[in-house]
């Protein structure tokens, strides 16, 4: 055993002891993972040495032939896994091994509800890559050097997987990482030479480093013919296919093969929703393998988290993470990318501004838009699960992506009037194919909810005429529209924007009994605009109200409720904006306004109308105070 030198306890990170602690309490039924992770983690360490030897040549220190090294003391009851790859300084082995270093964690963790079964579901969301270890062992050794360092500059990290870790300096003659296993009692099944084999031709297979066990030598014996069977001796023998999945015919790939390669490049646990696999040959040559995940992961929403495929440049891995293939609104894909027309020493800063990177983007954007597409059409149950899951995230679409606008938006769901649900499964085909006879747009409404859509006074006249409106509560929905504006030929109004022009779908009779009301109380918009002064742009009737009577009316370019709303939550000023005040008519309360002679009670009442109508569209007023005082006076009055 080397000597080990200058060493160090340290406390684990908060957020790792929680993930230990879930790990030791045996969280997994299928506890095997644990070498998909590790050996994962050893073929990413070689990958990431090529990469770097191709400036570096010297970095291979005469040892080219990068693989994992799989083997068993079935006595001592250890596995040890060894690669000799990139390797870890004594800083790199405190920071990878100690903390995890992902945005959002804690809030993760506070998600664990103490369910088994959840929790398990959340954690295979999160990815516990080199933790996973102890779901069977109870103490780990890592022995390291990384790549290029003398051999005095090794590390050695030693835990039980409690509330810390000892770190040391050790001599290693060899680069990469060496990870020793104590297995605990009940685990020993693992310590076991062919049980091992099965599990890596299960998940390692797709892995195109070769993953090697220890072959014992085979002494000579007597054949079954009095020949002498030659002794064999002992060599570390590749247990694996040890060919890059992504380069095999598709034909040749089991559904099985994908699936763990799936798990491979994400670090998922659950099975992924959807693949596309395609060669592409001409102009740019490339070979794509893209995922649609079953789970959307815990940090999709943070803007900071690298989001992006695996880069390789024929066949030699170049970059995780790597952003530029595909738009933010598919951040949720996973998968890789292999191009032959990139140059080798390609960084993040060429792939910024770059033809090819264009080109590939397209394709790739427009593969997992079609397969989404298919899934839609095909598959209407499980395309609602991708939507619940990752709805949110491609209403992004429309403002960052033009020339797929038309595409992203066939694949947008939203809650309807047609059903009495909040549940969002109405595209705007199916909104197109229920449109009333006469009607030219597309309705809808946004709100702070879903009640508070459903319930929009807004509403009132298409329930009325039985015309359907889209129901919009989800923050983002207000600047979606903002850039959706038009699908299929057909415009895409708000209902709580200027005008409705519904005249078309008007008959006489109404029209009639709309102009007689007006008559009724005439006099009353400007007595009212006089009220109100400089707080409302103009007070005019509406017929677009049944059972209310009035509301406030954003302009036709003006900003509304919701996307001041959207403007201040982002810390942005937001101007002073007035709305047209709408009375209905027909409505008792404002026949009973134009009766109203005395000024200083009609002010308050038509103050109080005004209050309410806002307090409706807005969930809150600026002066509270002076509405219930207003509201109280003409109370007490009513009651003398």
């Amino acid at each position: 055993m080397a000597e080990v030198a200058h060493q160090e306890t340290h406390g684990f990170q908060t957020e790792v002891k929680q993930l230990l602690h879930l790990m030791i309490h045996s969280l997994y039924s299928n506890k095997e993972i644990f070498l998909r992770e590790l050996v994962s983690n050893a073929a990413d360490a070689a990958d990431k040495l090529r990469f770097k030897a191709l400036e570096n040549d010297s970095l291979y220190e005469n040892d080219g032939d990068l693989c994992v090294k799989l083997s068993v003391d079935k006595e001592a009851g250890t596995i040890t896994i060894s690669d000799n790859g990139i390797g870890m300084s004594r800083d790199d082995v405190i920071a990878n091994l100690g903390t995890i270093a992902k945005s959002g964690t804690a809030d993760f963790f506070s998600k664990l509800s103490g369910d088994k079964a959840k929790d398990s579901q959340l954690i295979g969301q999160f990815g516990v890559g080199f933790y996973s270890a102890f779901i069977v062992a109870d103490k780990v050794v890592v022995r390291t050097r990384a790549a290029g360092e003398s051999a005095d500059q090794g590390v050695e990290w030693i835990s039980e997987g409690e509330g810390e870790f000892t770190v040391g300096d050790i001599e290693k003659a060899e680069r990469g990482t060496e990870i020793t296993l104590y297995l605990r009692d009940d685990e020993k099944e693992f310590a076991d030479d062919w049980r091992l084999r099965s599990i890596i031709s299960k998940y390692s297979d797709h892995i195109s480093i070769p993953v090697r066990m220890w072959k014992a030598p085979v002494e000579e014996q007597d054949g079954p013919d009095g020949e002498k069977t030659p002794a064999q001796p002992g060599e570390w023998e590749t247990v694996n296919k040890a060919t890059a999945l992504w380069t095999r015919d598709k034909s040749e790939i089991s559904d099985e093969e994908y699936i763990e390669f799936y798990r491979h490049v994400s670090h998922d646990f659950a099975e992924p929703m959807s693949w596309a696999h395609n060669k592409v040959e001409g102009k740019t040559e490339y070979t794509s393998l893209l995922y649609i995940p079953s789970k959307a992961p815990f940090d999709l929403w943070n803007r900071e988290q690298t989001h992006g495929l695996k880069l390789y440049v024929q066949r030699v891995f170049i970059m995780d993470d790597a952003e530029q293939f595909m738009p933010t609104y598919l951040r949720f894909v996973k998968g890789l990318l292999d191009s032959n027309d990139l140059p080798l020493n390609v960084s993040r800063e060429i792939l910024q501004d770059n033809k090819i990177t264009q080109s590939l983007r397209t394709g790739c954007t427009k593969r997992v838009l079609q397969m989404l597409e298919r899934m839609a059409k095909n598959d209407a149950e499980k395309y609602q699960s991708f939507w619940n899951e990752f709805g949110n995230v491609l209403k992004e679409g429309p403002a960052e992506d033009f020339s797929n606008k038309e595409k992203v938006a066939g694949l947008l769901r939203f809650a309807s009037t047609h059903n009495d649900s909040s549940d969002q499964t109405v595209s705007l085909a199916d909104y197109i194919s229920r449109m009333k006879e006469g009607q030219d747009k597309i309705y809808y409404v946004t709100a702070d909810s879903y009640q508070a859509a459903k319930n929009s006074p807004h509403l009132e006249i298409f329930r009325k005429k039985g015309i359907e409106v889209l129901l919009m509560g989800e923050r983002i929905d207000e600047w979606l529209m903002q850039h959706l504006t038009e699908f299929d030929g057909k415009q895409l109004k708000s209902i709580a924007r200027g005008d409705l022009d519904l005249d078309d779908l008007e008959d006489e009779e109404s029209k009639k009994a709309h102009e007689e009301a007006e008559k009724q109380v005439e006099g009353v918009l400007e007595r009212a605009k006089s009220a109100l002064g400089d707080k409302v742009i103009d007070v005019k009737f509406t017929h677009r109200l049944t059972d209310s009577p009035a509301v406030i009316v954003a302009d036709d370019n003006g900003m509304t409720t919701q996307m001041m709303k959207l403007m201040e939550a982002a810390g942005q000023p937001v101007p002073e904006v007035k709305y047209h005040f709408e009375l209905n008519p027909e409505h008792q309360l404002v026949k009973l306004l134009a009766d109203v002679q005395d000024e200083t009670v009609f002010k308050s009442w038509t103050e109080v109308l005004f209050d309410q109508a806002a307090l409706s569209e807005q969930g809150s007023l600026k002066d509270p105070a002076t509405f219930v005082r207003n509201l109280n006076g003409l109370l007490m009055s009513l009651s003398k």
